[in-house]
């Protein structure tokens, strides 16, 4: 049978020539956690008013859901169903008990288990961008989303350990049919890649896919798959105030056979959501708490995530803006709802930036800074997204790889006792003199600091005679020397064998329709 996801890269000896005298140098894979409190954006009562706000939102407005399934689980749940209109009004009572059967954090589990997801309380995870139909680097620039190119970004997030997870599509495969390119991209992840991953839940077809080959992987049956998720979704709630049908039956899908959901309304403040960001954070939570109730409906203790993704627009242009105070003051502050529900939270960092450029990297950063301050579990498209989404940037992953490490080296507490106080390094070196060739300097010197990958310490006349590279020059050289050095990861002859006959199989049961 002939192997999937071509071209494939080289691997052992084969590839040794091509390496460069020494591998990237990238923190030891970790769980990451956040050991500082979360920041208090609003006030106890501000939160309540939220919250009060969200209830009058579901009891008195409603949302639309295009789902006679879903429709019917409500009405059958007491909830005040006007099919006509396909609005459900739900009273703050079905919220609570919802929350009563959800779960403040559980763990996703991909085929090895070094690469466990633990998701809630102050662990942190960052994943892959997901879903832009573009892709670009500085040497080919930007060009359609294709398979070779999502290939090569998804070993790129197996390759450093900062990455914990992919999402669904790092870029759209668009070469391949749209109706059965999840099938090309879920066998990539699994085998490029060990960890878990984000499957498209556009239907209940693309969700079971996605589950099924993941429980392939782990020699699981989807019973067992259901006590022990490894994989998630983003549901993406059309704000203002709709559910579509095929968003909602994935999310019935992925709840049904016990896989995590991440319900997160797409909240644009004076576009898809009020201007204030108060009004913003009532949509948002209402949505959002709509999604959850939905999952436990279809099977209480469904894995379930608080998601937000509130941002504003120009209000010149109409464009969407993202790295905003307006946006990092959301990614906190929806931390503080998440914590209120006793609900894991993903959250996003990013920037509308066209380049990986100054724009690109502080936009990122700011937002990245609400997501770590608001304690978000799930840092969802951390890495590589540029365009506001539109492009997966392999510059950009470099950057963001770089800003995350950062980032984890920040969140390690810091250390006081004998040894780290120094007493006797200081009472030993003079006054006026120096700390290089101190015993304690040296038994650490190593180690001492964080060694970064992009950022350079040169002074001028060695970073000119060294070409004087700018950071996205030196970015470009760094992702092409990590997929030199990628090797990938071992998988079962039988196990692949297994996922490439499910594929056939299920790429004829489709044909030219939907999955």
């Amino acid at each position: 049978m002939r192997r999937m996801t071509e071209p494939r890269r080289k691997r052992g000896a084969e590839r040794t020539s091509n390496r460069g005298p020494a591998a990237i140098p990238q923190l030891p894979l970790r769980r990451v956690t956040n050991p500082y409190p979360p920041m208090a954006m609003l006030s106890a009562d501000q939160i309540e008013a939220i919250h009060q706000a969200s209830m009058h939102i579901l009891e008195n407005f409603g949302i639309e859901v295009m789902s006679p399934r879903a429709l019917s689980l409500f009405e059958k749940a007491g909830a005040k169903v006007d099919h006509a209109s396909m609005t459900v009004r739900i009273e703050r009572g079905m919220v609570d008990e919802a929350l009563k059967t959800t779960r403040s954090s559980y763990t996703l589990t991909p085929r090895n288990l070094a690469h466990t997801v633990h998701l809630g309380g102050n662990t942190i995870n960052f994943t892959l961008v997901a879903g832009p139909p573009n892709v670009h680097d500085m040497e080919r620039g930007r060009r359609a989303g294709n398979l070779r190119d999502y290939c090569d970004l998804t070993r790129l997030a197996q390759h450093f350990n900062c990455i914990h997870m992919l999402g669904n599509q790092v870029c759209a495969p668009v070469e391949l049919p749209a109706n059965s390119r999840h099938l090309d991209t879920y066998f990539a992840n699994l085998t490029l890649t060990d960890k878990s991953f984000h499957v498209s839940a556009i239907g209940r077809g693309r969700a079971l896919d996605g589950i099924e080959m993941m429980a392939i992987s782990r020699g699981l049956s989807l019973d067992q798959m259901r006590d022990d998720p490894g994989v998630t979704t983003i549901i993406s709630v059309n704000s203002p105030r709709r559910f579509d049908e095929m968003m909602a039956e994935g999310l019935m899908t992925m709840a049904e056979f016990g896989q995590s959901v991440a319900v997160t309304p797409f909240t644009l403040m004076g576009a898809m959501s009020p201007v204030t960001l108060a009004g913003a954070l009532a949509q948002q939570n209402a949505e959002a708490l709509f999604g959850v109730v939905l999952t436990q409906l279809v099977r209480p203790g469904a894995p379930v995530m608080y998601g937000a993704f509130t941002s504003n627009v120009d209000m010149k242009s109409g464009a969407p803006a993202f790295g905003t105070p307006e946006n990092t003051k959301a990614n906190i502050a929806s931390g503080q709802l998440a914590r209120r529900y006793g609900l894991p939270y993903r959250t996003t960092p990013g920037s509308a930036s066209n380049a990986a450029d100054a724009q690109g990297a502080y936009e990122t950063l700011m937002a990245l800074w609400g997501a770590v301050l608001g304690h978000g579990n799930l840092v969802y498209h951390a890495a590589g997204w540029q365009e506001g989404g539109l492009t997966a940037s392999f510059e950009k992953f470099i950057i963001d790889v770089e800003m995350i490490q950062h980032m984890m080296e920040f969140l390690r507490p810091i250390e006081v006792n004998e040894a780290e106080l120094a007493v006797e390094a200081l009472g030993a070196v003079p006054t006026g003199g120096h700390f290089f060739g101190e015993p304690h300097t040296l038994e650490r010197y190593a180690t001492a600091f964080y060694q970064p990958i992009l950022s350079n310490w040169q002074n001028y006349e060695a970073w000119q005679e060294a070409g004087g590279l700018d950071a996205t020059a030196r970015a470009t050289r760094l992702w092409k020397k990590a997929l030199e050095d990628h090797v990938e990861p071992t998988i079962d002859i039988a196990v692949r064998e297994a996922l490439e006959a499910y594929v056939a199989r299920r790429k004829e049961a489709i044909g030219q329709g939907e999955p």
